[in-house]
Order: C-alpha cells, then sequence, then structure tokens
C-alpha cells in the first residue's frame, strides 16, 4: 500500500471514531427517493475483468466520503422495505450500495470500508460461476475463479449483518443466440434461436414460450436454492443480469421470495417505483465525484434519457432488406457507419414491411403467427444500433391499424370504411385499416405487438401515422355498433348533420384510438418493463383546431397520452406558403399547449419533397431549420427518411448543427 493510500486510511480511520453513522443523525423525511448504485469491481484497471467498471480502491473510498459529507445516509433492504409498507420511513438522502458479479476485489476493497462506516449493501451473485471449482465462463472468456469471492467470504459478510446476498441468477448472465445471424443476446430475456426445422423450435425457429418459462423459472429456482444452502439465508432481492427483465421473470422471482428487483432502469425511486423495479445508476471507472453529484441530482428530478434532446434518424429498413444476404449486411453496415457520422442519439427503425409504398404493412421483419416475416431482420439491426453505434434510444416503428392480414385470416375483412364524399370534400387517409372498432381485428393486432415484443429489446415504440380516422370514417359494422353504444346514431350520416353530434363522434373517436394504442403499449411492456412511447401526428392538427375532425387527432390528448409526440413538421408535404412560417406556428402551438408540452414534443422534418418527384432537400435548408428550430426552443429534433445510399442528409452537416443542442442539459 502506498503511503498516500495509508494517509487516507488513516484519515478515515480518524473520521469513522469520531462521528456515529450519518444516518442516525437525521430526522425521517418520508418520501424521500432513493438512490441506489451500482457497483462492479473495486480494483486498479490491470487487474480488472470489466475495466469500464472497476472503481479503483480509492476512488469508491472518495466517493463513500463524499456520500457522507453531503447528507446521504445509508440504507439497508429492510429500511427500505419498512419504508415501502409504511412502518418506518426513509431518512433524507437515503442511498443503498449493491455490487454486482460477487467480484474478489469487492471483499478485498469495499468490504473493509463498508465494515469501517457501518454501511449496509447488497452483492449480487452468480450461482453457477460460485459454483465452478475451475475457471468461469465470464460472457464467452474464461476467467480465474479466484477474481471472484468464495461461499465462505460471502457468508462472513453476510453473518454480520451488514451484506444481504442476491441472486443475479444462477446461469443467465450470458448471452445466447438470438437470431439466424448469430447474435449472443442477454439469456434472461432472450427466446434461443434453435434454428428453423429444429427440435422443439418454435415460431420463427426459437424456443416456444413454454421451454423460455420453463427455462428461466428453473434457472431462478436454482439460483435461490443454492444461495439458501451455502449462505444460510434465501435471498430477497435479485440483480437483473444486464439490467435485462420481463413480466415473466418479475413474476416468477417475487413467487421465490425475491421482491425486490434491481435494474438499471432510468429515473427516480420514489415510493411508488416498484420494489421489483428499482432503478440505479451505474458506476463506471470514469466517473468522478462532479460527475457522480450531477447524476444523482438529475436521476432525483425525475430525469432520464427522455429528458436529453433527441436528435432522431428516422430509418427504413425496407432500405437494408436485400434477398442476398450478403448485400444485406453490407445495407446494414453502411447504416451502421451513418448513424455513427450524423450525431444523432435516437433511431426510430421500420419493424413492418411496405414494399409497395402504400403505407399499410405486407409483413414484418420479425416472425409473427399474423402476418408474414419478409425477412428476420429488425432484432440483427436493432442489436447491431445498440451495440456499435452511439444511439441510446431505438424504437420499433410500427402501424397500429394499416395492416393487410393475409385473404385467410378472417380479421382481414374487418377494415375501416368510409361514407361516400363529394369530390374534395372526402378527406382520403391514403391507406387501408383494420377497424378499431373490430374484436377479431385488435386481437390479431395484438399477437402482432406480443410477437414483436418477444423477438427483440428495445427502447420506446412510434405509432405510425395510422392512428387516425376521418370525419367519414369509420362505417363499418363494428364501429355502427360501438357508436350506438356511445348513445350517438347508429350511422355516420346521421351523425354528421349535427355539429353538436360531430364534437362528440370525434372526442370519443380520438379517445378510443388513444386508448387502443395504450393497450399495445401495455402488451410490449409485459416485455420491455421501461418502454417509452411516441407516435405520429399530422401538423394540420397542431395548427387548425377544425382538423382534429379530419383526422381523430388532438395534440392535448396525444400529450396526455403518450411520452411524445411526433408532429410531421413538414412544409413541402402541406403545400405551406412559407416553411419558415409554417414551422413557427407550429412552435407557438406546441408552447400554448403548457409548459412541459415542448419537452414532449418531437418536431419531425422532411429530408425528401414527395410532392415534387422526391426531390431531396437540401441539408444546408435543413440545417438552417433545425439551427432556428432549436433558436425558439424546441429540444428534440428527427428527420424523415435517412436516403442512406443518397449519403442524405450529409453527415458533417447534421452532426455539426446537432452538436449545437447538448446531449444531456446541467441540473439546476
Amino acid at each position: 500500500m502506498s503511503q498516500r493510500i495509508q494517509a487516507v486510511w488513516a484519515i478515515v480511520a480518524a473520521a469513522a471514531l469520531c462521528h456515529a453513522p450519518s444516518q442516525a443523525s437525521e430526522q425521517p423525511a418520508r418520501g424521500s427517493q432513493l438512490t441506489v448504485l451500482s457497483y462492479h469491481e473495486v480494483s486498479e484497471a490491470p487487474q480488472a475483468l470489466i475495466p469500464d467498471y472497476a472503481v479503483t480502491p480509492t476512488n469508491f473510498l472518495r466517493q463513500v466520503d463524499w456520500l457522507r459529507n453531503n447528507g446521504f445516509n445509508f440504507v439497508s433492504v429492510d429500511d427500505v422495505l419498512a419504508d415501502h409498507a409504511g412502518r418506518r420511513a426513509l431518512p433524507a438522502k437515503p442511498v443503498l450500495l449493491t455490487f454486482d458479479d460477487g467480484y474478489e476485489s469487492v471483499y478485498r476493497h469495499a468490504w473493509p470500508v463498508l465494515k469501517m462506516f457501518r454501511i449496509p449493501a447488497v452483492v449480487a451473485v452468480v450461482g453457477s460461476w460460485e459454483e465452478d471449482t475451475g475457471d468461469v465462463d465470464f460472457d464467452g472468456k474464461r476467467v480465474p475463479r479466484q477474481g471472484l469471492m468464495s461461499w465462505a467470504q460471502l457468508r462472513e459478510m453476510s453473518d454480520s449483518g451488514l451484506v444481504e446476498i442476491a441472486s443475479h441468477s444462477f446461469d443467465l448472465h450470458r448471452g445466447i443466440r438470438s437470431n439466424p445471424q448469430g447474435n449472443l443476446q442477454p439469456a434472461a430475456v432472450t427466446r434461443r434461436y434453435l434454428g428453423d426445422g429444429a427440435a422443439g423450435a418454435g415460431l420463427g425457429g426459437r424456443e416456444t414460450e413454454e421451454a423460455y418459462r420453463t427455462r428461466v423459472l428453473v434457472d431462478l429456482k436454482e439460483s435461490s436454492a443454492v444461495i439458501t444452502r451455502r449462505v444460510g439465508k434465501a435471498p430477497r432481492i435479485i440483480a437483473w443480469p444486464y439490467g435485462q427483465y420481463n413480466a415473466e421473470l418479475r413474476d416468477a422471482a417475487e413467487r421465490l421470495g425475491m421482491v425486490v428487483g434491481l435494474t438499471l432502469d432510468d429515473g427516480a425511486n420514489t415510493r411508488s417505483t416498484p420494489l421489483s423495479r428499482l432503478r440505479r445508476i451505474l458506476v463506471e471507472r470514469s466517473m468522478g465525484l462532479s460527475d457522480l453529484d450531477r447524476e444523482i441530482a438529475y436521476r432525483n428530478r425525475d430525469l432520464t434519457d427522455n429528458d436529453r434532446p433527441q436528435k432522431v434518424a428516422h430509418v427504413d429498413l425496407d432500405f437494408i432488406y436485400d434477398a442476398d444476404e450478403a448485400q444485406q449486411e453490407r445495407n446494414l453496415s453502411h447504416l451502421l457507419d451513418r448513424l455513427s457520422w450524423l450525431g444523432v442519439n435516437t433511431v426510430y427503425l421500420q419493424a413492418y414491411s411496405d414494399p409497395d409504398a402504400n403505407g399499410s404493412a405486407d409483413g414484418v421483419y420479425f416472425p409473427s403467427r399474423r402476418v408474414p416475416m419478409r425477412a428476420d431482420l429488425f432484432n440483427r439491426v436493432a442489436w447491431q444500433i445498440r451495440t456499435r453505434t452511439p444511439v441510446k434510444r431505438l424504437y420499433a416503428w410500427m402501424p397500429l391499424l394499416a395492416w393487410e392480414l393475409p385473404k385467410t385470416d378472417p380479421a382481414a375483412a374487418d377494415r375501416v370504411t368510409a361514407l361516400p364524399g363529394k369530390a374534395g370534400t372526402h378527406l382520403n387517409m391514403g391507406y387501408a385499416r383494420l377497424s378499431p372498432f373490430s374484436p377479431r381485428a385488435r386481437a390479431a393486432v395484438r399477437e402482432i405487438y406480443e410477437d414483436l415484443a418477444r423477438s427483440v429489446r428495445f427502447e420506446g415504440l412510434l405509432f405510425h401515422d395510422d392512428v387516425t380516422l376521418s370525419d367519414f370514417e369509420d362505417t363499418s359494422p363494428d364501429a355502427l355498433r360501438t357508436y350506438r353504444e356511445w348513445g350517438l346514431p347508429g350511422s355516420v350520416a346521421e351523425i354528421r348533420a349535427s355539429d353538436d353530434l360531430i364534437g362528440r363522434w370525434t372526442i370519443l373517436k380520438i379517445n378510443a384510438l388513444d386508448e387502443f394504442a395504450k393497450q399495445m403499449a401495455a402488451v410490449v411492456r409485459r416485455e420491455q418493463p421501461a418502454l417509452v412511447t411516441a407516435r405520429n401526428l399530422y401538423a394540420q392538427v397542431a395548427l387548425d383546431p377544425r382538423s382534429e375532425v379530419w383526422y381523430s387527432q388532438a395534440l392535448e390528448n396525444s400529450l396526455a397520452n403518450y411520452d411524445f409526440t411526433a408532429i410531421m413538421a413538414m412544409p413541402y408535404m402541406e403545400n405551406a406558403a412559407d416553411p419558415v412560417e409554417f414551422q413557427r406556428r407550429i412552435v407557438e402551438r406546441v408552447k400554448a399547449a403548457g409548459p412541459e408540452a415542448m419537452g414532449r414534443v418531437v418536431f419531425e422534418l422532411q429530408t425528401v419533397d414527395w410532392r415534387q418527384a422526391e426531390r431531396p432537400i437540401p441539408t444546408a435548408e435543413l440545417v438552417d431549420t433545425i439551427r432556428s428550430l432549436y433558436g425558439q426552443g424546441v429540444r428534440h429534433i428527427a428527420y424523415y427518411p435517412d436516403m442512406m445510399f443518397e449519403n442524405h442528409p450529409a453527415p458533417a452537416e447534421m452532426r455539426a448543427v446537432f452538436a449545437l443542442k447538448r446531449d444531456r442539459p446541467e441540473v439546476e
């Protein structure tokens, strides 16, 4: 030990003798937001197995000292459970320390600090790693078993009463094959790809839902059993491997007594945060005290990656697809390079197939029970974007109603139909849609969304611009039956004869569409609990109050029902005489919608003029528009489409203008 570190230890020891534990001196503050820190190794870089997440012993000590000196109170899992049950409130500024994987360096360097200051903590271990007697398979590489704590060391920590031993699964802390292209993805949430025609294979060559449920339940049971046998206490806590979990895992863990789940989700932990979804701050090697301070402040204001200015590329997967798989991989490589060059941090990625570009989905790029799979591609592209580019958020771009189901599907006949109208008065929505009032159609759409959620991980869901009905729609039998249930005439012609009835009809249709979208988001959240939602909104809905009737969309309703509203702020598509004035009017309308609206609206720009033979909008014009919108207070910008083969918009110019808006604003 160096003289400098010895001196630090001497100061710390003296401080420990002079001060009682900080939590004893604070008055309870019910409702205090809980900060949970996620550590891995506590070691110097040369010895670290995962250097990016290895905090040096000195920095760990400094962080603990900083937390103590800044009024934070270290709490235990018992304290968290008591607060949740309403028996005893947490102290002010509570913080829970957790350590994943069970590294020996935690015993050697962190355990003495925890004992000295009487700091409670959680250590989550991978059962199969602890049970190995030889080298451990650590994410595909062999590492020495002595790099992990022994059961004797874990028992010592547990017996002290300071440390709880948690599950980190038995054997789910690894990757398994997830797609035909061979990507390895987290075993806990991935349906293993077995291959088309393989024994036991289900939809798309993946393991069946029954096989998946059995596999993960057996793993969690084994994890709980081995910890109970080796440590003498059944685990009450599970730290999800890689932070990945779903409702199936969460429910299974709770049935086994693991009522606390530790995630890596964004956001604050308030009294309303479920115990099964406690959010943690991942402490990285590069994180200094000022970084830790900002991150805690950011989280405790309940700010997340959703609050970062979003710089969005809206990408057609139809452009990536090619019947020649080698060419398809070259297309994907080009896209990944562009996303790295463009300076974007978010991608809206098409998950459906629309080769005839009629706006309705003929198929999908994931295995589905209800529509054809054009190629098993969405999983591959999404994973590559999330792991090989700077993109932080990936949204699956999906229709809600615009599905062209196979003709053999009974629900295919349940389409939106329209009352005939005179030429020039009837708003033509442009593509076929399933009726949102048909139980058969809704069931079909639900299955499509279930299949999407099970096949791939993503952060967000973007609903296509098909969440709409005109003022002549829907006249299908199921729709007319619904109108009568709403207390309206069972005839669109009768409804349209009265302004009062039209107003009621419009409000009810808007809410019915938004509620259906929310139900599909809930389906996806069973697999992706931290999912955020966005929807495309027509610009006229923001600009002209009468257009709510024409589109069955409303800005205020959208803000209330979706995390984000992506307004298609596309002047050439709308034949705007003055594009600059068109954009300014949308900005003013959004500002008028409330103080939080600007942070919830994405301004989506067009990169081509579809009315002029798909004339590319010059990059310089796009850049000027973005600069102007930023100057008016706009936070989130998207563009569509990304014309990757034409290298449009130009990456260098787009990166420069996106850089004008910092990815994470300072916390006030």
